[in-house]
């Protein structure tokens, strides 16, 4: 059994505490929402009164957080790395900036400590089964002794390469997610605007050139894909302003490499406007809305 200080548990962090429960470990959890306190304490974890005791005498600390901000003000604001144990293990399943997690990095080294940066794809549906992808970025044998930990979580685990690139992979991942949306959702709504039927074109595209994960798990029009967001009231697997605030991610890595990323930056615009639309809260798929002209 292995004791966890896990800090962040919303939507996503809280079915990855569950999964870590059911999976054996001792987990102490803190977060600002007191109800979602409440629902990881239900499952089995323990409270903590703050992000430093939640970590305290642990052996792994993990944050899930919603930006950098966040998370550098959680290790180093509010003292998790200061509380940490000597030589314990430090895993930030956040999505954020590059250059946000290599200083990180850097800050954990100095303080005597191991860190994995280990953002997740799947969504809440990947977070509740227990079958994200972690793409991690730190050295070798870190992530060989975050592996053990994240299989209480995910079912695939990548390293990525040294500090910063499970970032940079989850950023290009999330781009080309996005762009996917946007490309299906046009050729749904032109296919209905020239007659053809929702369901013959997903059998077309879904067994042709033009299938993707995308398509198969997210469709943007209700009907072909039942367990689909859009055929739910695009309840969200992953947020339209959680797409956003990668593709925006994205777009700066991209400036800092020098790196051109015309779709990306096309993507971004979109999205923006979609959520500044009042979408924010709808799922990524909902981003056929603001291609059908319904964006508000």
């Amino acid at each position: 059994m292995t004791t966890i200080g896990f800090i962040g548990v919303g939507h996503m962090g809280g079915p990855m505490v569950r999964n870590l429960v059911a999976a054996g470990h001792a987990v102490s959890v803190f977060d600002l929402s007191e109800e979602a306190l409440n629902f990881a304490v239900q499952a089995g974890a323990k409270a903590a009164a703050s992000a430093a005791e939640a970590v305290r005498g642990a052996d792994v600390g993990i944050t899930m957080l919603p930006t950098g901000v966040e998370v550098r003000q959680a290790l180093i604001g509010d003292g998790v790395m200061a509380a940490a144990a000597p030589g314990s293990l430090l895993l930030d399943c956040s999505t954020i900036d590059v250059e946000t997690a290599q200083a990180m990095h850097v800050a954990a080294g100095e303080a005597g400590l191991v860190m994995v940066e280990a953002p997740v794809s799947g969504g809440t549906v990947g977070a509740e089964a227990g079958t994200l992808t972690f793409m991690c970025g730190g050295e070798a044998d870190a992530f060989a002794r975050a592996r053990p930990i994240l299989e209480g979580m995910g079912r695939t685990f990548i390293h990525c390469g040294g500090p910063g690139m499970g970032q940079a992979a989850k950023l290009c991942n999330n781009m080309v997610a996005a762009i996917g949306t946007l490309a299906i959702s046009e050729s749904f709504v032109m296919g209905e605007k020239l007659g053809l039927d929702t369901q013959t074109l997903y059998d077309v595209m879904s067994t042709s050139t033009a299938t993707s994960w995308v398509l198969e798990h997210m469709c943007p029009v209700p009907g072909p894909v039942p367990t689909a967001p859009s055929s739910r009231d695009f309840k969200p697997g992953f947020a339209a302003s959680l797409m956003l605030k990668d593709l925006r991610l994205a777009q700066a890595a991209a400036r800092s490499a020098e790196a051109s990323t015309p779709l990306g930056a096309l993507a971004a615009a979109l999205f923006g406007l979609h959520v500044n639309a009042g979408n924010g809260h709808l799922d990524t798929s909902s981003i056929i809305k603001l291609i059908e002209g319904n964006a508000d």
